[in-house]
């Protein structure tokens, strides 16, 4: 992860100005889009100076691969914490669920509506993070296959936003074998 250039003490507000910049920067691609990302857009949605912004991001592209990181982490962090303390399909499920909550958390305008080949190029490097990550909820011969399949069914509703979510849901509980009544 990149680190401010200067040795501050005060890594709190260090780690708020990061997280606000990242998140900024969520905004500022869902409007503008990967190729037309402003770094002064950036800076102004995060309510930080250019100079601030350079601190903790040299240029676009190592705002672009630190964003990329930061999702990673979001969607990991949720599904932990989504699925802390359940065993068995309860744990299963409640991921399946925040999968579905995720994707639905995003905005009307996505980079996928935007800038669909820079989406699908970034799709080969997450699907099998993503799809490793639910493997270790899938337990049995079988796992590894349910984790593609639900991985594969979330992209698509990415891709083609679904406005049915317990549809969705559906989808990815039949994926992984969830039986529903």
């Amino acid at each position: 992860m990149n680190q401010p250039v200067s040795d501050r003490s005060d890594t709190t507000e260090d780690t708020s100005t990061r997280h606000r910049i990242l998140q900024a920067t969520a905004e500022v691609l869902a409007r503008s889009g990967q190729t037309k990302l402003s770094l002064s857009e950036v800076a102004l949605q995060a309510g930080v100076s250019r100079p601030t912004l350079y601190r903790w991001f040299a240029d676009k592209q190592a705002l672009l691969e630190a964003f990329g990181v930061y999702e990673r982490e979001m969607f990991q962090t949720g599904i932990a914490r989504a699925t802390a303390g359940l065993r068995g399909s309860e744990r299963v499920d409640a991921a399946m669920r925040f999968i579905v909550a995720y994707q639905q958390s995003y905005s009307g305008v996505r980079l996928v509506d935007i800038e669909p080949e820079v989406v699908i190029a970034q799709l080969s490097r997450i699907i099998p993070t993503m799809r490793a990550q639910l493997e270790k909820l899938l337990p049995g011969p079988n796992g590894a296959v349910k984790a593609a399949t639900a991985i594969r069914v979330a992209v698509c509703h990415y891709i083609v936003r679904s406005d049915d979510d317990d549809q969705f849901l559906d989808q990815l509980r039949h994926a992984v074998g969830i039986k529903t009544s």
